[in-house]
């Protein structure tokens, strides 16, 4: 039992790290136990998220990843995490045995080497040549270095497995993961934005598009209806955007009224496109008013829309952007900027 998990371990760690080179994933604890769990195919429904990641990102980025992992790994109800760390252990324990094996075989092999030394003393009474004598011991001593120079660089490497295996385990047990949702709207937040525009622009940032928007008179909406009824502006303004956000597009909080969409492998006149339809859903909604039995139905929002060009940083992409929605705000609010492709 214990040697076919110390088996799967291998197996799986094997096929995952290949996996996370390729979609240029780093090596942190968290994306370990996702890749390790999706190669495993011990969970189905992550499989499938991981697999439409992948086809809207081309990669999976630092929140999307930690969210797999919230949702999939480190909840008991989807994955049995005590197997996971099992695993683990039994790949500790596998690498501690391979370092014990190949000592032995060295230490073998230098007996071996000492044992036939000792026979060179009797070779003299063999009649062999001095010269044939010393063919000898070279022979000896070249391969004697050889054993020694690949056990000491086979060790080294199970140890330094072995130790980045241990402090997985250990991150795994004692970090603890900060949220990635604002509290009031359910949207990802700003920490999730910064990571995952940083992640994409780094890894797959062709086409990549944002949209910034922000609710035009928001404050005249907390001045004259409160704080409360201002929040629930926010909620539904947020609900809105998130029901048009479709094949790979995400939305965050940006701060305060300002929300932005990050839009992977796209291009501007299909962001363009994204943010109008954005618009005219915000244009459409209706709040109650429940303190004063009214109805709110005059929200609307603006919208800047930028694409990555080539060395663009994540700070001039988003500067782009605020430049256009400030431009729509100036030409009267209610529109997407900029108005062609």
């Amino acid at each position: 039992m214990q040697e076919d998990l110390m088996k799967v371990a291998a197996a799986n760690l094997k096929k995952a790290l290949p996996l996370m080179l390729k979609h240029q994933i780093p090596t942190t604890p968290t994306n370990y136990a996702v890749w390790y769990t999706y190669v495993g195919e011990k969970s189905p429904a992550l499989n499938q998220a991981m697999d439409q990641v992948l086809r809207d990102y081309q990669t999976c980025p630092p929140a999307r990843s930690e969210l797999l992992y919230r949702e999939f790994v480190s909840d008991p109800v989807e994955l049995d995490v005590r197997e996971l760390q099992q695993n683990l252990e039994a790949m500790v324990i596998e690498l501690s045995q391979s370092v014990k094996d190949t000592n032995r075989d060295a230490d073998m092999f230098q007996q071996q080497v000492k044992t036939n030394f000792s026979k060179l003393g009797r070779l003299e009474q063999e009649a062999l040549s001095l010269e044939q004598v010393m063919d000898l011991v070279r022979n000896f001593i070249n391969e004697s270095d050889k054993i020694r120079a690949s056990t000491a660089y086979f060790i080294g490497q199970l140890q330094k497995a072995e130790n980045e295996i241990h402090h997985l385990r250990e991150r795994l047990e004692k970090t603890e993961k900060d949220s990635l949702h604002d509290a009031l709207t359910g949207a990802l937040n700003r920490r999730a934005f910064d990571a995952d525009i940083q992640g994409i622009l780094s890894q797959s940032p062709d086409g990549c598009c944002i949209i910034l928007t922000d609710i035009d008179h928001f404050k005249a909406f907390n001045d004259t209806f409160g704080h409360l009824l201002g929040d629930q502006v926010l909620k539904s303004v947020a609900q809105r955007l998130s029901d048009f956000c479709r094949n790979g597009a995400k939305l965050y909080r940006f701060g305060g009224e300002e929300f932005v969409i990050l839009v992977p492998a796209s291009e501007l006149k299909r962001a363009r496109h994204l943010a109008e339809s954005l618009r005219r859903g915000i244009e459409k909604l209706s709040i109650k008013d429940r303190r004063k039995g009214g109805t709110i139905d005059s929200i609307t929002a603006s919208f800047g829309v930028a694409q990555w060009q080539t060395g663009m940083s994540a700070l001039k992409l988003i500067e782009q952007a605020d430049s256009l929605l400030y431009e729509a705000k100036r030409l009267g609010r209610n529109r997407v900027m900029p108005i062609t492709n």
